[in-house]
């Protein structure tokens, strides 16, 4: 989705950074280093295969995690892991309990570890589970999006 059929990005987390694509590597870097200040052979093809092997695997990671793990507000669409609702369809935010067996948004049987609940009553009268990192601000993005009641 463009910018220009949903609007700013109010609320943002990317579910991952790219950052742990760079431990491979400096794991593989520190075995080297330890192979040339040590007596016997240096490997440096086998190391050089490590980290690209790690540094590839860290890539599936981190993009997985951008996939299932991303929070994303603009007035017209929360996108919680790879589920929109459309904003439009959500009527309350405030005292809204979460029922057991709410549906937690983004496909998951629990919301993420490291995630707080932010359960939404939709128009349908259903309560759903969203998640971030960070639900107050969700939430305070999220209130003057809908209407007053």
């Amino acid at each position: 989705m463009s910018e220009a059929e949903t609007g700013p990005v109010l609320y943002a987390e990317p579910g991952s950074t790219w950052w742990p694509v760079l431990w491979g590597p400096g794991f593989a870097l520190t075995g080297l280093v330890v192979e040339l200040v040590t007596p016997g052979p240096v490997n440096l093809g086998v190391w050089l295969a490590l980290a690209g092997a790690l540094a590839a695997a860290a890539v599936l990671w981190v993009y997985a995690r951008r996939r299932a793990l991303a929070v994303r507000l603009t007035p017209e669409v929360l996108t919680v892991g790879g589920e929109d609702l459309a904003v439009s369809g959500i009527t309350a935010i405030t005292d809204v309990g979460a029922p057991l067996g709410s549906r937690v948004l983004g496909g998951g049987l629990t919301t993420p570890k490291g995630t707080g609940e932010v359960p939404l009553r939709l128009s349908d009268d259903r309560v759903v589970l969203a998640w971030a990192k960070d639900p107050a601000t969700l939430l305070d993005r999220l209130r003057p999006l809908l209407p007053e009641s």
